[in-house]
């Protein structure tokens, strides 16, 4: 059954752009169509009424997005977030990485140069976006370094540098060389209220490609983010609909490793329902499932949420890790690059 997308998204919905760069877009069109294609569609947002380019002007958040403000008889009634300490967030961690190791068949060992690597150019990038580790919580990392494409889970400690790898997998991010396909920007986006993501359908496009995956995959929306055209050598910046999801299972999860998106995340669909069974990105959701409809009827009914879950992706690039010699080889390791990108 398709889950309405939040209203602020829908408000866009259903007609034609003028897309960055000149050409025209359609915004999804309907419903039904909203599994067809690559969700990182490279529009602007609604156009001001003198023509010009430019989007919106609103209060923005660090990583880009409005935030969504409650009314106050809303807001009273949302439980608070989870809370636990160091040691049971380890604990927690610990039984997701057990669980994780049976679900995903798809794991992949990180070495200790790797995620040294990780953590410190997610820090980076959480001080950059301002975005304080308050509480213990579950990071969703993603690696966009063409040699690399990995995604890791990690355990994010307020208190504590230890920070602790709970899993992870291959995926594809934005690619270069081709028209219109951005590159998947750095920084930290949110999984948060004021935006309600939606589940895939399932159905092909006009080169048979499910493009969101199997029917009921997870697709999370972060919002319009500024991204780079990877198809211009001048790198020229244009925005983006920023989403993560699954992929064609038969076609092209097999190619995952590979950058190949038009800007999105693809992710396998076993860790999509890792991520989404789990709620590891899902700490806001959850609040407001207890007070909205909209929100109980996009999660999975048959859910464990975590103690430790969280609400950002945080996109770095290993290939800017220079700590040492001996780390960046390291980070080559066992990568297996291809120096073509998987079309798709």
């Amino acid at each position: 059954m398709f889950v309405p997308r939040h209203p602020t998204v829908w408000a866009m919905a259903g007609s034609l752009l003028l897309a960055p760069g000149g050409f025209a877009a359609a915004q999804t069109p309907a419903p039904d169509a909203a599994s067809q294609t690559e969700e990182s569609r490279p529009e602007k947002p609604p156009i001001q009424g003198d023509g010009a380019q430019t989007p919106v002007t609103t209060q923005a958040a660090p990583d880009g997005h409005v935030p969504y403000t409650p009314p106050p008889e809303e807001a009273a009634q949302l439980p608070p977030m989870p809370v636990v300490d160091d040691d049971e967030a380890r604990k927690e961690a610990d039984s997701l990485t057990r669980d994780f190791r049976h679900e995903v068949p798809v794991a992949l060992k990180v070495s200790t140069a790797r995620k040294t690597a990780w953590i410190a150019l997610a820090r980076q990038q959480l001080e950059q976006a301002g975005y304080t580790i308050d509480r213990p919580q579950v990071l969703v990392v993603v690696d966009r370094n063409p040699s690399v494409q990995r995604l890791c889970l990690i355990l994010a400690l307020p208190n504590d540098p230890d920070w602790q790898v709970i899993g992870s997998t291959k995926v594809s991010t934005g690619t270069t060389g081709r028209k219109y396909y951005y590159i998947t920007p750095t920084g930290v986006f949110t999984n948060t209220a004021d935006r309600l993501g939606y589940r895939a359908l399932g159905t092909k496009n006009e080169n048979g490609i499910r493009g969101n995956g199997i029917k009921g995959m997870r697709v999370w929306d972060f919002g319009w983010q500024w991204a780079e055209k990877g198809w211009l050598p001048s790198r020229e910046k244009g925005q983006i609909r920023l989403e993560m999801h699954a992929t064609d299972p038969v076609y092209l999860e097999q190619r995952l490793g590979h950058t190949a998106s038009e800007g999105c995340i693809r992710i396998p669909a076993s860790l999509n329902v890792f991520i989404d069974k789990h709620g590891l990105i899902d700490a806001e959701y959850e609040q407001w499932a207890a007070v909205d409809i909209r929100f109980r009827a996009l999660l999975r009914p048959d859910r464990k949420p975590t103690a430790i879950s969280g609400l950002a992706v945080v996109v770095v690039d290993s290939a800017d890790y220079h700590q040492d010699s001996d780390k960046t080889a390291a980070l080559k390791e066992n990568t297996g690059p291809s120096k073509l990108a998987a079309r798709g």
